[in-house]
């Protein structure tokens, strides 16, 4: 039966699993892209549209694999206008997880068991706005009810996190913390790079004229964020150049970009390469997590970014070799004692074998220290999950797995945990089918336990 008690639990094993242990654990959800602004000022929906479809490029491609106009996608549509065309969607993507996470959606949240699609479109959108526009359906609300105990936010190292502040004055039934994302500090081949520097140096209160001094600054955002409960940093590396240099190039390299000088392919990557080594250095020191995001391929349609902006799904898979720099990359950092604790995620799940062998040449004392980020993205499906998880299991210690987080814009994104967690148990379930593993309640439960939710209590140390 379509999303019963026991989708996706195959095995009995697999529902014990789920039913008793991994269905009763809270949520940690260590990376988002949530705005605290939004969480703090806790407004209800104006409607289904904006909760459901806002900002969600995952259901926009879908729309536009489907032949439904960019105006009811991301347009001046109405919101029912937008709405419909997403319900007439629906019903295409079978086998596509955005056909379960719909369903789901509209189960958990708005308590609603109609099929997405035109001709229940109307009373569905009856229905969910009776909800969406109640006070028991502000953002906080949603966050409280789907038992989630942490939200790392993603968060410029210029931003004040004045929010994040006012949230831990007024919030005691979760945290919000800040994630400290400096992309822009290592792209220095960007337009605007000069103008964030400014930014940077006011944010900081900090002159900054030379490389060094933008060093400093980032050192102490990070102490600033690290004082409000900032435990994570994350990267968009899309991918990975290793290239070495002395501080005189680096200031030189520093003081072109500044001018607006164009820079070589050796500069931009030397630059990179130091900065981040030097970001490092700073997460090591405060006992922090990095996070790589490695190979997605931005902005890939040049006539759909020049209308829409980043993030409105036009990005691709790269699929460059990243082994040689990420080792040279760790490798620096732990000739010093000075390597971080370390989750690497590849949206190209061709890098996992080689990830996974790599990481483990980096183990030391911590219990997964560095490790296999969960399936992101595109891996963001049952088959991806299963791929990672094997892979893990495969190449590591599956018992030390930080598990699922959203990466989601959407407030409505935390049933992915519950997905990804009968995923999970699936995945258990049926090693302890094959005769693999022991009929053994209390092993296997702390293994879901733990991959659910306490693994991540204690590695990040929040």
């Amino acid at each position: 039966m379509f999303l019963n008690d026991d989708f996706l639990l195959s095995t009995s094993w697999a529902k014990k699993l789920f039913h008793n242990h991994a269905a009763q654990m809270p949520i940690i959800d260590y990376h988002c892209h949530l705005e605290p602004q939004e969480i703090y000022e806790n407004k209800a929906f104006t409607s289904i549209t904006e909760a459901w479809l806002k900002g969600d490029h995952y259901k926009w491609r879908l729309m536009r694999a489907c032949g439904v106009p960019e105006s009811q996608i991301t347009g001046n549509a109405s919101d029912y206008e937008k709405f419909l065309a997403w319900c007439q969607t629906v019903p295409k993507t079978i086998g596509n997880p955005l056909y379960t996470w719909t369903h789901l959606e509209l189960k958990r949240f708005f308590g609603i068991d109609l099929l997405v699609n035109e001709e229940n479109a109307e009373a569905i959108w009856e229905q969910a706005n009776k909800k969406i526009t109640s006070a028991a359906f502000k953002r906080r609300e949603i966050i409280k009810n789907s038992n989630v105990k942490v939200v790392c936010t993603t968060d410029d190292p210029v931003d004040d996190l004045g929010f994040h502040q006012l949230l831990a004055e007024d919030e005691p039934a979760f945290k919000v913390l800040p994630s400290f994302r400096p992309d822009k500090a290592l792209n220095i081949d960007q337009k605007g790079f000069s103008v964030w520097v400014k930014q940077l140096a006011e944010s900081s209160g900090l002159d900054i004229s030379t490389y060094e001094e933008l060093i400093a600054a980032l050192g102490s955002r990070v102490e600033f964020f690290h004082s409000l409960g900032g435990r994570l940093s994350d990267h968009a590396l899309d991918t990975l150049r290793y290239k070495e240099a002395d501080t005189e190039t680096l200031e030189r390299i520093f003081q072109k970009a500044c001018q607006g000088q164009p820079l070589s392919e050796e500069e931009i990557n030397a630059h990179r390469t130091e900065t981040l080594i030097r970001l490092i250095h700073f997460y090591h020191q405060h006992n922090w997590t990095m996070q790589l995001h490695i190979h997605a391929y931005r902005n890939c349609n040049q006539t759909m970014f020049d209308q829409l902006g980043p993030d409105t799904g036009y990005d691709g898979i790269n699929d460059l070799s990243i082994t040689i720099p990420l080792q040279k990359l760790l490798n620096r950092a732990e000739v010093t004692d000075q390597l971080p604790k370390t989750i690497v995620y590849s949206l190209n799940p061709n890098d996992y074998p080689a990830l996974t062998a790599l990481i483990g040449c980096f183990q030391k004392e911590v219990k997964g220290k560095i490790q296999l980020g969960s399936g992101w993205w595109y891996n963001d499906t049952r088959d991806g999950m299963r791929q990672q998880l094997s892979q893990f299991a495969n190449g590591s210690a599956l018992h030390n797995f930080v598990g699922m987080l959203t990466d989601s814009r959407s407030f409505l994104s935390y049933t992915r945990h519950e997905y990804f967690r009968r995923v999970l148990c699936e995945f258990i379930g049926e090693i302890v089918e094959r005769g693999e593993a022991p009929e053994d309640g209390i092993l296997l439960g702390n293994l879901v336990e733990a991959i659910s939710y306490t693994n991540a209590e204690t590695y990040f140390n929040f």
